[in-house]
């Protein structure tokens, strides 16, 4: 893993609609909130950059300690509230710690934060 690019986990879950597929077959990812109702997400989103990686993740029930990582993907611009990703994998049922990654979005991640947790989620 290099350190040039960053890592996130982004849920597709909009109250209960799973939005995956579709943002697999459109190429992006989107918070699912205004910018208004959650200013916490969009500022996340707007640090993403060209060359980071990305994990849809999913929970698996409440009360679990696990999540379900369902596609992986490259970030190739972040434009108008949108994450234009090229998904590399989008049929993934990977099972991993949760590290309390439960809302719409988390990271930045890099290799030092949490480095085997990080390599456990992305690695193709």
């Amino acid at each position: 893993m290099t350190t040039n690019h960053n890592y996130w986990l982004v849920g597709a879950n909009w109250s209960g609609d799973d939005k995956s597929d579709a943002f697999y077959r459109r190429g992006y990812w989107e918070v699912g909130y205004s910018d208004e109702q959650k200013p916490a997400f969009a500022a996340k989103r707007d640090q993403m950059k060209a060359g980071d990686r990305v994990a849809v993740k999913a929970m698996r029930g409440r009360g679990a300690s696990t999540i379900t990582i369902k596609a992986l993907g490259v970030v190739k611009e972040v434009h108008d509230g949108k994450v234009y990703i090229d998904w590399l994998l989008t049929d993934l049922n990977r099972e991993v710690e949760s590290k309390g990654c439960f809302q719409t979005i988390h990271g930045p991640y890099g290799t030092k934060r949490e480095p085997e947790w990080v390599k456990e989620v992305f690695h193709i």
